[in-house]
């Protein structure tokens, strides 16, 4: 317990900085952050993260992670980001024939879809930070939106909680634990709202507070899946007492380009 406080203050602390700071050294750290977390889903899936394969994996990710006008450059400037990512899939389509199947069409699969689960989640928090005039603000209210969903559901749920809300995924997840950490996140957002008002209307705020804390609930089940279908327990060992890097922000990844696509933010 000692450790898992002492990595959640560090963390924490340099996390909050960073998104204060903004800018490159926010997106810097968000794409070294997505790094790891991809070398995560890599080693779930037993593909080694120092391999070429690996090295193409990263770099589908990376491709999707950056801003657009990252990869605006040189011969490749007429084409989209999404362009690009397709000629690659392309291309690891082409490998499991050149490899005769070594390299199977399941690992094209789970290599495509783990660049799109990790790339455009970060890269939607990024997009977040980088809107003008209230980008920190914004993501500030998603994290406390999230935080406060995860505490309500913990302490509601061991406190009150008698019907399982998905056992074969997350066995000590309960309905009850679910509903209070969507009350605790709306009681966050209104406090949020009424001392800094991030959002034109009540209206849009409690939309956003809903999907936050629903989909975060969502997130968190979709790695717990991963986790059960590959037989780990934890995603990682980065952070000390609290896992890998998805541990921690596979709500945040998962809500993100949910809010994003929906224009709420």
């Amino acid at each position: 317990m000692k450790q898992r406080i002492i990595t959640g203050i560090i963390g924490g602390a340099l996390f909050l900085s960073l998104v204060v700071v903004g800018g490159l050294p926010f997106t810097i750290f968000i794409v070294f952050v997505a790094s790891l977390a991809m070398m995560e889903l890599l080693r779930m899936k037993k593909i080694p993260p120092i391999s070429f394969i690996g090295f193409v994996s990263l770099l589908m990710m990376w491709l999707l992670v950056v801003p657009a006008h990252w990869v605006d450059f040189g011969v490749i400037s007429h084409l989209s980001k999404v362009e690009i990512f397709i000629f690659m899939i392309i291309f690891l389509l082409m490998l499991t024939v050149l490899t005769k199947n070594t390299f199977t069409f399941d690992e094209v699969g789970f290599v495509i879809l783990s660049s799109v689960y990790v790339g455009f989640g970060f890269h939607y928090l990024i997009m977040s930070r980088a809107i003008e005039g209230n980008g920190m603000a914004i993501v500030f209210f998603v994290l406390f939106a999230i935080w406060a969903t995860d505490s309500g559901a913990y302490f509601v749920g061991r406190s009150l909680g008698k019907r399982k809300l998905w056992p074969d995924i997350s066995p000590k997840k309960t309905i009850e634990g679910s509903i209070g950490g969507i009350i605790c996140a709306l009681f966050i957002g209104v406090i949020f709202q009424w001392v800094s008002p991030v959002f034109d209307s009540w209206v849009i705020m409690t939309l956003v507070v809903f999907v936050t804390s629903i989909f975060g609930q969502l997130g968190d089940l979709v790695e717990s899946a991963l986790k059960r279908h590959y037989s780990v327990k934890d995603s990682g060992n980065v952070l000390p007492g609290h896992g890998g890097i998805l541990d921690r922000f596979d709500s945040l990844i998962y809500v993100m380009p949910i809010l994003y696509l929906l224009q709420l933010i």
